[in-house]
């Protein structure tokens, strides 16, 4: 049974006004709560926002937050984006007043059995797997979180009958409270956002805390290969694996070609290597994790293999874009930490021109020497990282300061052969030059299409 909360007539703060921090003041004032959110934007830059909350009867602070709200509330929803130790919140838990993350109190109010994918790489192509193979089962899925739409806003369209499909950050898990999935699928460990929480240690607690609540009736599901994440298996829920090199006493993992899943010593042939049409090792994991996940929901195999075999990856996963003069692009612009970025580089046999830079995050990218040694022939850098990347990368292959996206594209097609690959794979965050990893993709993938509409039409001349 859920603790429940009855928020008519609850004092709520909101902290922060992007997507998730709108859709938690609109639920909360919805169900009869005395909503404030505060930003430090002002009115003048998120206006047509502010019309909508007010119009809501949702009360707003902006241009900065005032630590005296926050000591006046029932319960306070900060967004994703802000850090938990900001001394008006730690001011406030220090009197006792909650502190939730939006999918604590989401799935509070959801209806439904919930599977919740967490990891430092491979959740949104595991987490929109998982969502695709439940719907080509036949049953009422929805998916959600840190994929792109809140978890609040599914809340009111879930079902007793259906599966919420769940991507959860480090961000999210954090500011837990009683949140129980019944599925919990941690993929892997490995460093991230350093700059937040400090240490890798913390990072992982915070991610390990998907099991935290979970009971007997209730199932786990870890990357028995990585180096970090059996460490943290729970002892509450039923445990399950899922592994490429070897075979595991309960869960799913890779034999020859069949991609197999064993429980109580009784072993089931869900589908073949050759299904999977996504890139790389990692991704095999991926579905390894994403097959356990939906066995464990009740798919049949056949359902499982057809959701894998029709399941065409993610955009900014290591998504083709464009074949120019022989040379090909790719954008992963989803790869924001240095094991995301080893990981692209490894789906690929080498020649690859590699477009790496942004934000740092506290990584270390002298991880990458050997991965860019193995298969890159040239490093275009952009962004605010890019003297520290260059630096730790010493040499090891030929690094140019593209500072744009746009120059990075123009110099890697001047320098790319026919044969090469142009890889945006940054290691890095978005947020110094783009609003997300998305808009960056996209804006790499326009840049691409823009130089080959170029190119076909310079080609009757290039004949002549």
């Amino acid at each position: 049974m859920k603790p429940g909360i009855e928020l008519a007539g609850k004092h709520v703060l909101v902290v922060g006004l992007a997507r998730t921090g709108i859709a938690t003041a609109l639920f909360c004032a919805a169900r009869g709560a005395h909503v404030t959110a505060t930003e430090e934007r002002s009115e003048s830059q998120i206006a047509e926002t502010a019309a909508k909350l007010r119009a809501a009867g949702i009360a707003l602070e902006l241009g900065g937050h005032q630590s005296p709200t926050f000591v006046l509330q029932d319960l306070i929803v900060p967004s994703p984006g802000v850090p938990l130790m900001m001394p008006a919140l730690a001011s406030a838990r220090a009197i006792g007043i909650p502190v939730w993350s939006e999918m604590e109190l989401a799935w509070r109010f959801l209806r439904g059995r919930l599977v919740c994918i967490t990891g430092s790489n491979g959740k949104t192509t595991t987490t929109s797997l998982v969502g695709q193979i439940l719907e080509t089962a036949g049953l009422p899925v929805q998916v959600a979180g840190n994929i792109g739409t809140p978890l609040i806003s599914r809340v009111d369209v879930s079902s007793d009958a259906g599966f919420t499909v769940v991507e959860a950050s480090s961000f999210q898990l954090e500011s837990i409270a009683a949140f129980r999935p019944d599925i919990a699928v941690l993929l892997n460990l490995t460093p991230d956002h350093l700059d937040r929480h400090g240490s890798f240690e913390e990072y992982s607690r915070a991610k390990a805390r998907i099991f935290e609540n979970q009971a007997e009736g209730d199932a786990a599901v870890l990357n028995a290969d990585d180096a970090v994440a059996p460490q943290y298996a729970p002892s509450g829920p039923q445990v399950f694996w899922f592994s490429r090199q070897r075979r595991v006493d309960s869960g799913c993992f890779l034999r020859g070609d069949e991609i197999v899943f064993r429980r109580d010593g009784s072993e089931t042939i869900l589908f073949h290597r050759a299904d999977i049409g996504l890139r790389g090792d990692h991704n095999v994991e991926n579905v390894l994790a994403a097959a356990a996940a939906a066995t464990l929901a009740g798919v049949e195999p056949a359902a499982i293999a057809e959701g894998v075999r029709s399941f065409a990856g993610v955009e900014h996963r290591i998504e083709f874009v464009a074949a120019i003069s022989g040379v090909e692009y790719f954008n992963d612009s989803k790869a924001t930490n240095v094991d995301a970025t080893l990981k692209a580089l490894d789906a690929f046999s080498g020649n690859l021109l590699v477009i790496l830079g942004g934000k740092d995050k506290g990584s270390d990218y002298a991880i990458l020497r050997t991965g860019l040694r193995q298969h890159a022939r040239m490093v275009l850098l952009i962004g605010a990282a890019a003297g520290k990347i260059e630096a730790q990368l010493g040499g090891v292959v030929p690094v140019e300061r593209a500072g744009t996206m746009e120059r990075a594209v123009e110099l890697a097609a001047e320098h790319a052969r026919p044969g090469d690959t142009v890889l945006l794979a940054p290691a890095c965050a978005s947020f110094d030059q783009f609003e997300s990893y998305e808009h960056r993709g996209r804006v790499f993938k326009q840049l691409v299409r823009g130089l080959a509409e170029r190119h076909a039409a310079d080609e009757p001349a290039r004949r002549a």
